[in-house]
């Protein structure tokens, strides 16, 4: 069975975004890959996060990952930093990858700004971290979205260096998995942004942990335009915050947008966010109860990830020795 390595950062605030275009299609895909999920903190920690919070928002997204579908018997669900191997991974690949593949990603050219000078060396570095990440378990596949397909590209980069440096096939050359049209979610404020945790309006995104209250008012208070709903997909060109809308209906309704449409051509925006609001309870509203229950039963989770990481330690414990014994460290 092909194998998948996915990895989300538990930097708090799990929204919409998160669940349509990751988490949903994690507990599809664990159906038919050997899938493997990991909470990065270790990427998260290439900017300053506060200790207690970084904790808590590990434990949260584990939650909200349990919570969402994906079934932690059955797929190995873990924290990067509890598993070494990544970072000794990391290591050697900071010795193999090169200066020019790092200056030329984009993700680090936006996160630096005009203070490249000042940002630590971990982001820098962090494709490398990234490409550990997914070839310390030699997977075969990666889900990406448009912003990693870079970072999915210097891994494969990376794991043919090696394997020709050393003359020696020790990695796969990971391929992407395209899940088929991404569901783009934008800002409930601001239709041409993307939702975000960091936004400073809590009423610019649904949090899964929002209950059904709280997800009918920010739908109700979504920002929308005076044209009525359009009956075709050509007529919400220049209409980001219906379209926006239009796809999050679409999404959690598991149709096209074509055939959501259909459905709310010519309602008002108020009847139609009636009828959001209706199908995001109901696919929401599950999922915010069991992670309520989970937050109150934090052992339990943090079983679940002491489990994980073990099992993943022991995926990851051959491949490093190969990788020791390829580059000639001396071995105990």
């Amino acid at each position: 069975m092909n194998r998948i390595f996915s990895g989300i950062q538990p930097s708090g605030n799990l929204h919409l975004g998160n669940y349509l275009g990751a988490m949903r299609n994690w507990v599809d895909l664990q159906h038919d890959y050997e899938c493997i999920f990991c909470m990065v903190d270790m990427h998260a920690i290439t900017v300053w996060q506060d200790p207690a919070a970084l904790r808590a928002q590990t434990r949260e997204l584990a939650a909200g990952m349990i919570a969402a579908g994906i079934d932690p018997e059955k797929n190995v669900l873990f924290v990067q930093s509890q598993v070494p191997a990544h970072a000794e991974l990391a290591w050697v690949f900071n010795c193999v990858a090169r200066m020019g593949w790092l200056s030329r990603m984009t993700q680090f050219k936006e996160k630096a700004g005009k203070n490249k000078e000042n940002v630590s060396v971990g982001l820098f570095a962090y494709p490398c971290l990234m490409a550990a990440d997914i070839l310390v378990y030699k997977a075969t596949h990666v889900p990406v979205g448009e912003d990693q397909k870079q970072h999915l590209e210097l891994a494969r980069d990376v794991a043919q260096k090696f394997n020709s440096d050393y003359g020696k096939d020790v990695f796969p050359l990971p391929e992407p998995l395209i899940l088929g049209a991404a569901t783009r979610v934008m800002s409930l404020r601001d239709g041409a942004k993307k939702m975000s945790k960091s936004d400073p309006s809590d009423y610019a995104r649904i949090n899964m942990s929002d209950d059904a209250d709280t997800l009918a008012l920010k739908i109700r208070k979504a920002k929308t335009d005076p044209l009525p709903l359009p009956e075709t997909a050509e007529e919400l060109v220049d209409r980001p915050e219906a379209a926006n809308l239009l796809g999050i209906y679409a999404a959690l309704l598991g149709k096209s947008l074509d055939a959501a449409m259909a459905e709310v051509a010519g309602l008002s925006f108020a009847d139609f966010k009636s009828r959001l609001a209706d199908a995001a309870v109901s696919v929401l509203g599950p999922i915010n109860a069991e992670m309520a229950r989970l937050r109150q039963d934090p052992g339990y989770v943090d079983g679940v990830l002491k489990r994980g990481g073990e099992k993943a330690a022991a995926l990851a414990r051959p491949v490093i020795d190969e990788v020791y014994e390829t580059v000639g460290f001396l071995r105990p």
